[in-house]
């Protein structure tokens, strides 16, 4: 049987707001927590972008749940051998109960030092080389690596869990499944598609865990929620590979003005019928996913947690 964890948007919540948020999912019967990784908002309306190090710092301190990036790019913007020093520290934090959550990232959050976005197949490429190095300081050794993209010089890291922190892959498509199956610890993908779980475990992903997630808008009018759901999270519904290379929150907006709150009705789960929600969810576990993680659009987190907790985690689990 699945299982169902909460997702902390970092996008829309601040520090502060985001252990609180962690607590009440604790509280209401969540089993894990991910949390996004961004250095900007998708859109001004969002609101917020904390660094994600830090908050879960503070999680370790407040909750007891299991705690994952979905998803942190290991590429341009930070150096692998930075992302290691991270996730090991965070494991410890945590006894063991983190996990890495990596991508290739978007133009968004990794142009901002004026480097140049590599196409899809070079940050692949760079992705793999990446992996290499974090799974090598993970073993507390001291290492050296001169490679295509990266190179790090006599680095060892002291802090370290006593066992690897596990790193998933997030995928989107067959193809990349096949990659996060070479490469990764367990697959992170965002649709409920149990074709792309299947190229996964056969192309050597095997038993490893999947992971999925998806985005609701309680509320007690519908139609209210979708409008919610359309100001601050229409950019969800862009398609293929142009939220990868959109460089600033306000591209994103003017993309997201051919959105319509109809196109995010039909794709987001809103209001406060509880088979909409548990529909959604079984979706995934339909597909095969091992746990699936929602998130909350909006401000009214605890009336989320509340209708979660009493109608929609019972029927999902009963």
């Amino acid at each position: 049987m699945a299982r169902f964890g909460y997702f902390l948007s970092c996008e829309e919540h601040g520090p502060a707001e985001l252990v609180e948020q962690a607590r009440m999912a604790e509280q209401a019967g969540f089993d894990a927590l991910w949390i996004s990784d961004h250095y900007h908002p998708w859109n001004d309306a969002q609101g917020q972008s904390p660094f994600v190090w830090s908050v879960i710092g503070a999680l370790s301190q407040a909750v007891s749940l299991p705690v994952e990036t979905a998803v942190t790019c290991p590429l341009v913007r930070t150096h692998p051998a930075v992302i290691a020093q991270a996730a090991a520290t965070c494991a410890v934090q945590l006894d063991g109960r983190f996990r890495l959550g990596v991508g290739t990232g978007e133009a968004l959050n990794e142009h901002i030092l004026g480097t140049v976005w590599p196409e899809a197949p070079v940050r692949l490429e760079m992705l793999e080389e990446a992996l290499q190095i974090i799974r090598r300081l993970f073993t507390g050794e001291q290492i050296s690596h001169h490679g295509k993209h990266y190179t790090v010089e006599n680095a060892r890291l002291y802090t370290v869990p006593d066992e690897p922190v596990p790193i998933d892959v997030s995928a989107f498509g067959p193809q990349a499944a096949e990659v996060a199956a070479r490469i990764g610890d367990g697959l992170i993908t965002m649709m409920p598609d149990a074709s792309v779980v299947e190229r996964f475990r056969r192309g050597g992903g095997g038993a490893n865990p999947v992971y999925g997630g998806l985005k609701v808008c309680w509320g007690a009018d519908e139609r209210d929620a979708v409008r919610t759901a359309h100001r601050l999270w229409a950019n969800e519904q862009l398609p293929d590979e142009l939220p990868q290379v959109l460089p600033t929150p306000r591209h994103f907006e003017q993309a997201s003005e051919l959105v319509t709150e109809d196109r995010v009705a039909g794709s987001v789960p809103c209001g406060d019928d509880p088979d909409a929600h548990v529909k959604a969810l079984s979706e995934f576990a339909e597909a095969g996913f091992d746990t699936v993680y929602v998130n909350q659009i909006g401000k009214d987190q605890q009336g989320f947690f509340d209708f979660y907790r009493a109608k929609v985690l019972p029927a999902l689990r009963g």
